[in-house]
């Protein structure tokens, strides 16, 4: 038929990750996840690939990955047609859902929330590599992401080196007294209309139809206390321990130190995790010049000390915001890749 054009589809799956590890978590939330995996060009079961994890940022899961918008690709469609005009290795990526009631997991251990960071590692990773063809060695697999997923992607990189060869950190949530502590009296003010009351705080946002975008400052902490420093009554959202008073705004130091001992400028300093990251074949790093958390002083506090400590990284920045930056994955995709292939 004269003037018909056939297009080719990037080819996403979903695998089904049971989720033992999060079965019975404290906030009911789903422990079966459906996970979005994208399959590069030639893939079938008679040769094997490598592995990119891609860790979504908070408040997003691996379907955010997928959505259409105009003008820019999907990561998909974007792998895709790198792939095709040779500049990225045929490459499996896997885009895992880490959501929680509050936003998010930041990835981590908590009996607020759950087992995310056990799950990510001791199931997500072995169901994928148990159902698709996958080079399942340590040298064959890379961990990515952007915001709380780049914070996600280091952390995991710094603890979990027999797991991952690579790591890429794309405006990932690091330097805490810069990129939380701006957004206290934000929280405070919006945690003030509803008496102080976390509870009904989340009932209202939970059941808003369209969901208030000034009072998200306080849900992303809610997220942050919940992983950070979970309270020993992890049922209830009143007993969820922020950092601050919500009366004064003053910091509560003895939070405040549970908080920061998550953060990647602070972990860096702990010989254990310097070896982690030296042990990596690659370590990328980038973040925009006008960041609104702050994370370009973050980005570099960090880049500065792994240069100090001899840990061999590649840092870029680039002209933008905090959002809507994922064409970025258009150079860590490759370059992570390229090591991980083989």
């Amino acid at each position: 038929m004269t003037g018909v054009r056939l297009r080719t589809y990037p080819r996403v799956i979903e695998v089904v990750v049971p989720g033992i590890t999060l079965a019975g978590n404290p906030l009911d939330d789903p422990p079966e996840r459906r996970v979005p995996v994208y399959l590069p060009p030639s893939y079938d079961d008679k040769r094997r690939f490598p592995v990119i994890y891609l860790l979504a940022g908070f408040a997003s899961t691996g379907q955010s990955f997928l959505n259409y918008s105009f003008g820019r690709q999907s990561v998909p469609e974007m792998a895709e047609s790198l792939i095709r005009a040779g500049k990225m290795q045929e490459t499996i990526i896997v885009m895992p859902d880490c959501m929680t009631r509050y936003g998010g997991s930041q990835y981590v251990d908590s009996p607020a929330t759950g087992n995310y960071e056990t799950y990510l590692i001791d199931e997500v990773v072995p169901c994928i590599d148990k159902t698709l063809s996958t080079l399942a060695e340590r040298e064959h697999r890379a961990i990515a992401g952007k915001s709380s997923g780049g914070f996600g992607a280091l952390r995991m990189g710094m603890k979990h080196p027999d797991r991952f060869a690579a790591v890429a950190c794309h405006s990932g949530d690091m330097g805490f007294e810069l990129c939380y502590k701006p957004n206290f009296p934000a929280a405070a003010r919006v945690l003030e209309q509803y008496r102080g009351s976390i509870a009904n705080f989340l009932v209202s946002y939970e059941g808003a139809l369209k969901k208030p975008q000034k009072e998200f400052a306080l849900l992303d902490l809610i997220g942050m206390a919940a992983a950070y420093s979970p309270s020993p009554d992890q049922c209830s959202p009143e007993s969820i321990l922020l950092p601050f008073n919500p009366y004064t705004c003053e910091p509560v130091d003895e939070v405040w130190q549970k908080w920061l001992s998550f953060d990647p400028i602070e972990m860096i300093e702990q010989e254990v995790y310097r070896e982690a990251l030296r042990s990596l074949d690659l370590l990328f790093l980038d973040c925009g010049t006008l960041d609104e958390y702050n994370l370009q002083f973050g980005h570099r506090i960090f880049s500065a000390k792994a240069t100090g400590y001899a840990i061999t990284h590649r840092y870029e920045e680039f002209v933008d915001s905090h959002s809507n930056t994922s064409y970025r994955y258009g150079v860590s995709l490759p370059a992570l890749s390229e090591v991980i292939a083989g």
